[in-house]
């Protein structure tokens, strides 16, 4: 279905995959870890469909983090970095820097910018994220199931449906925490926080937001309440 209310604009204004329906905290708080200009896409698991399709708005050629995805504490950088993804086996970062790889919010632009327009990113060094909530829609997003785990098989479509609590996947994208059945899926991997032992340390694997709205063939992003 299309999405209705009022935002800034329909999605084909927009070159950033992530559109701002209503604005949490836009938070510049933050400089940006050398990689963040340079890790390919997806950075961890390199599993073929495992992202949107590039008429969703993701396109591999891009290099660093991108708009719509999920902006981590960066502790290998040092005090303040902020980044894309980052784990002991894939980056060889130390297993306590991994474990303090910790979701902040999601990226509004990518970092590298986009052709014809200026490179705020590079330029200064910094990333604005979007943190404190809000409602945003973004079409980057998880497709296909990176681990086996409960009702999926690595490679199986995702399902999104209205009310899944969303989380970050190896590849620092949006990725749902439960299966197509309902039952918890973090168990199984795919979630950087998982694959970097963090439930073991802090409970449980962050939730950065609620589903309000899964993807069709009309609407092409995900809509979601940001908890985060």
């Amino acid at each position: 279905m299309a999405l209705l209310g009022q935002a800034s604009g329909g999605w084909l204004e927009s070159s950033s995959a992530l559109r701002i329906l209503h604005v949490g905290v836009r938070n510049t708080v933050g400089i940006l870890t050398d990689d963040s200009f340079t890790q390919t896409n997806p950075s961890i698991t390199a599993y073929a469909g495992a992202i949107a399709n590039t008429s969703n708005g993701y396109d591999s050629s891009t290099l660093g983090v991108l708009s719509g995805s999920v902006a981590f504490t960066r502790p290998d950088g040092g005090d303040n970095y902020i980044g894309g993804p980052a784990t002991n086996a894939a980056t060889g970062i130390t297993p306590l820097q991994a474990i303090l790889t910790r979701p902040l919010g999601l990226f509004i632009n990518t970092a590298v910018g986009n052709a014809y327009e200026n490179t705020p990113g590079p330029a200064s060094g910094k990333g604005p994220y979007v943190s404190g909530q809000g409602t945003y829609a973004s079409s980057l997003y998880e497709t296909d199931a990176l681990a086996t785990a409960a009702a999926y098989t690595a490679g199986d479509a995702l399902t999104y449906t209205t009310g899944m609590p969303l989380a970050a996947s190896n590849n620092g994208f949006l990725y749902p925490m439960l299966d197509s059945a309902g039952a918890d899926y973090t168990a199984g991997g795919g979630f950087l926080e998982t694959t970097n032992a963090v439930p073991a340390l802090a409970g449980g694997v962050t939730t950065l937001g609620i589903l309000k709205m899964p993807a069709d063939s009309v609407q092409p992003e995900i809509v979601f309440d940001q908890r985060i």
